[in-house]
């Protein structure tokens, strides 16, 4: 299994950096200190999707950090990356391992504790719980789930579980009470004005 070494799990989302480059953002998280990103750019043609996942691959390495393919394993693949992370209602994760092989990462998006628990058994290495808390990007999944589902998430679940959805830098200690080894983040980091800062407050949060 591979190893989930980590506490911050950066999503990105070039629609929300106010026109920056997205490479400009993923590069400011990655100074900080972020060592997980997934490219989750999932209007991106095929091409344009590889070379920007080749990209932000072989930049992260420099940076001793992994990317993740949004649910394309053709695409980490291709690109080298360190894994591939699957949707909740998506390809298996046991078609996932047999494609992507057992050294990379398997993350996969769960909206309920019965769901992380099932990601848990087919081979997950680690879970994304949420919605947590209500955010525009993750209306679509339904209301909240809170943090008594990841609290339930927590008891029937060893995998890492880590939680998305509205998290904040001060949010973030009773996400870790509730049993989240860490956070997953989207618009607190690709939107923030000052991404470098952005992200290394949420991890001093995680730390401490």
């Amino acid at each position: 299994m591979a190893l989930v070494d980590f506490s911050l799990y950066l999503v990105t989302d070039r629609h929300q950096t106010g026109g920056r480059p997205l490479r400009d953002v993923v590069q400011a998280a990655l100074r900080a200190g972020v060592r997980a990103v997934q490219l989750r750019e999932k209007d991106l043609p095929t091409r344009s999707l590889l070379a920007l996942a080749r990209d932000l691959t072989e930049l992260a390495r420099t940076y001793d950090a992994r990317v993740l393919i949004n649910d394309r394993a053709d695409v980490c693949l291709a690109s080298g990356s360190a894994g591939v992370h699957l949707p909740a209602v998506g390809l298996p994760t046991s078609v996932a391992r047999a494609l992507v092989g057992p050294d990379r990462l398997i993350g996969r998006s769960a909206h309920s504790a019965d769901e992380a628990a099932r990601a848990e058994r087919e081979g997950a290495d680690f879970v994304v719980l949420g919605p947590i808390f209500d955010t525009p990007t993750k209306r679509a999944f339904g209301l909240p789930i809170g943090l008594r589902e990841l609290e339930r998430a927590r008891l029937c679940c060893r995998a890492p579980l880590f939680g998305i959805g509205g998290i904040t830098k001060d949010r973030v200690r009773d996400v870790l009470k509730a049993g989240a080894r860490g956070v997953a983040v989207v618009g607190s980091v690709m939107a923030a004005e000052d991404v470098e800062r952005a992200s290394r407050e949420l991890l001093d949060a995680l730390e401490g």
